[in-house]
């Protein structure tokens, strides 16, 4: 059924550009994009015209409850991700899940996907994993049955923080510094990757429950980076410097930036010593696990979504 109607709260940010790509690349033509951010919602309207969207604040009850009305599949993704102030993660985050569970309850809407992320698992003490955590608890007491979706630090098209941030800053300076040695292990997902695991969900029968989606490739935070100056041929110095000073450079960054692309809560985050579980989702969704050098490749370089940049 190409032509339900598919509702994606929250789906102007990375994940939900990426998932309306995927989805009109599948054959969907009925979706519905919710989000806050105007100037990514205008992007996303500009990239694809043929969509409908909707600028409303998900935490306060409005207009947009009337989208959900007549929807066959819902996409959970309303999420503050960064910044310094604790009321935009509740808002964002805890807020607007009640609002929406309530939709989705009241107009019988069987087909839902949760995206929740792998940070409720982590050892962080940070705004938005508690959040988050606090998150999946409201739609695990909910009663609706569905598959709750915890992936791990994503990259790929329209990434406006995480690597895309980085990329950017790497093509801005002279000298790129590193906190401590830059040996902290991260396990990147594939955006795109992840888009066909949310995509199985909505075409399959999918079992509800917890399914942790981790990038299958271990890699240092050091070889990240080393990665992306190799694929955007960039010229920039990569310097480690003592994790003090790093932690005191962003602490001056945030006195001038009310939403600073990197935090001191998330350089403690970074440089926590964890590993996530590394389950087979290709085989449990049926769905291709790119390589990390090919998928850092095609976010960079691909002719039309790598020169796509969303508003941080």
């Amino acid at each position: 059924m190409k032509d339900q109607k598919i509702v994606v709260p929250g789906g102007a940010g990375l994940v939900g550009q990426n998932l309306v790509a995927c989805l009109k690349l599948n054959g969907y033509t009925d979706i519905v994009v919710i989000d806050k951010h105007q100037t990514n919602l205008e992007i996303l309207k500009q990239v694809h015209p043929e969509i409908t969207t909707h600028f409303a604040d998900l935490s306060v009850s409005g207009d947009w409850i009337k989208l959900f009305e007549s929807a066959s599949t819902v996409v959970m993704l309303q999420a503050q991700i960064g910044g310094n102030v604790y009321k935009q993660f509740i808002d964002n985050n805890v807020a607007s899940t009640r609002l929406i569970i309530e939709e989705i309850i009241r107009n019988k809407i069987s087909n839902v996907v949760h995206i929740s992320s792998s940070v409720v698992e982590s050892l962080a003490e940070d705004f938005y994993t508690e959040t988050k955590t606090e998150q999946e608890k409201l739609v695990l007491g909910s009663g609706i049955s569905c598959p709750i979706l915890r992936p791990t630090l994503m990259f790929g098209w329209f990434d406006r923080k995480h690597f895309g941030w980085l990329s950017r800053f790497m093509r801005q300076v002279p000298v790129f510094p590193v906190p401590g040695n830059g040996q902290y292990l991260r396990q990147p997902l594939y955006v795109g990757d992840f888009c066909n695991v949310i995509l199985s969900c909505i075409e399959n029968d999918i079992t509800p429950g917890i399914y942790n989606i981790s990038g299958h490739e271990k890699i240092d935070y050091i070889d990240i980076i080393k990665s992306i100056k190799t694929v955007l041929c960039a010229r920039t110095l990569i310097l480690p410097i003592p994790i003090s000073v790093f932690r005191g450079l962003l602490s001056i960054w945030a006195m001038f930036d009310k939403n600073p692309p990197f935090t001191t809560k998330q350089l403690e985050a970074l440089i926590i010593k964890e590993e996530f579980e590394v389950t087979d989702w290709p085989g449990i969704f049926g769905v291709k696990c790119t390589p990390f050098l090919e998928a850092i490749n095609d976010t960079f370089n691909h002719p039309t979504y790598s020169k796509v940049t969303l508003e941080f």
